[in-house]
């Protein structure tokens, strides 16, 4: 299986996540996302990770070897 390329990841995160900004850059094993989503309101850090990693499922398992990510709300983006 070919690995993903960053344009690929971005469409798996925004296929199981509602974002309003979402940029990913990466080599095809290492990723870094920004991801801006309404959905991260009220949530820790570690919360909000969880909600992007249920959101990619198994392809963080088998095809994303690591995601930094960067997670905020749509107020925390434009502050």
């Amino acid at each position: 299986m070919a690995d993903p390329t960053p344009l690929e990841v971005r469409d798996f995160i925004a296929a199981g996540l509602p974002c309003a900004h979402l940029e990913v850059e990466g080599d095809g094993r290492h990723f870094f996302a920004t991801i801006v989503s309404a959905e991260f309101t009220g949530l820790t850090r570690i919360k909000r990770h969880q909600r992007v990693y249920a959101a990619l499922g198994d392809r963080m398992r088998e095809q994303i070897h690591a995601l930094s990510m960067k997670t905020l709300t749509p107020e925390e983006w434009t502050q």
